[in-house]
């Protein structure tokens, strides 16, 4: 079942067409990415989730029925521009923004708790927020996003000014989230975490939908029937892997050690790679090189772009 529906939608802004005719579904309980370059939409599509503006066409559906202000407490946000107030306590404050979203102050103050000692942030309760770093901040919003346990998290570029092991760490806990039933939006830049965490993803690209699916369908068929193999041998000749107009994109050879990428033609089977070096040698490595999703994104993006 889907969480979230777009169906035909469209937004524009005066002379610029936000989004055309976009529509995407966000299966329950899952993490999705939302990608495309700076203007392709995205922040649009975020703002209409949240009911901060409403599409100009098109329908919006949270679990099958229309998008509604009886919903807004069921979806989290953390915006990319952090919102905290500078000058309030940190333990003030968040409290203040978890009753916003109808916890109580108990239970509020129980899960702060919680959160605060995970994160190591017991000792900053009674700073205020201009006291803390960037990445600090950045874990109080994220915080007080998830404390009221939305069915849906939006995350935009939740990664942005944290250093690797925070990183990690806001990573695993978007893994939780989503093995405790969360179906988690995630809009990021950064392809390596879409590899990482997203089981789909949209690619939205001059305001339209240009790609959408499961992250290994996506790269399957976009695959180039590329190879790598490493190898012993003593007989090594690197024509007799040039058959059929396959060719050798990659070579590096240490003594008798041979490491090659080979782009195969799309009707020859990766068994005559094996073949040939079973016949010469000891194989140590075969495997299919699939393409990365930033590889596929900006193939996709630039393509329709000369379109």
């Amino acid at each position: 079942m889907n969480i979230f529906e777009a169906k035909n939608v469209s937004k524009a802004y005066a002379n610029h067409v936000a989004l055309n005719d976009v529509s995407i579904n966000v299966p329950e309980k899952t993490i999705f990415g939302l990608l495309g370059p700076n203007g392709a939409g995205k922040t649009t599509l975020i703002r209409i989730i949240n009911r901060i503006t409403a599409p100009d066409k098109g329908e919006i559906l949270f679990q099958g029925a229309p998008l509604s202000s009886l919903h807004v407490n069921q979806i989290g946000y953390l915006p990319e521009e952090r919102g905290l107030y500078k000058k309030m306590k940190v333990g003030e404050q968040s409290l203040y923004l978890s009753q916003l979203k109808g916890i109580s102050k108990p239970e509020a103050l129980r899960k702060l708790k919680y959160y605060f000692e995970k994160y190591n942030l017991e000792s900053w309760w009674n700073k205020k927020v201009e006291e803390l770093s960037k990445g600090m901040q950045q874990k109080i919003q994220f915080i007080i996003t998830i404390l009221h346990e939305p069915k849906l998290l939006i995350f935009d570029e939740p990664f942005s000014g944290f250093d690797p092991i925070n990183t990690q760490l806001l990573k695993d806990e978007i893994l939780n989230l989503r093995a405790n039933g969360a179906t988690i939006i995630l809009s990021t830049h950064n392809m390596e975490s879409v590899e990482e965490l997203c089981d789909n993803i949209a690619l939205i690209n001059n305001s339209q939908v240009i790609l959408e699916g499961a992250v290994e369908k996506i790269k399957q068929e976009n695959k180039l029937n590329l190879y790598e193999m490493s190898f012993y041998s003593d007989n090594f000749i690197a024509s007799n892997f040039e058959l059929d107009n396959s060719a050798i994109i990659e070579q590096s050879t240490t003594k008798n050690f041979h490491q090659l990428k080979i782009k195969l033609n799309n009707s020859q089977s990766p068994n005559v790679l094996l073949n040939k070096a079973m016949q010469i040698g000891e194989i140590v490595s075969f495997k299919e090189v699939l393409p990365s999703m930033k590889e596929i994104f900006i193939d996709k993006v630039n393509l329709q772009n000369l379109n």
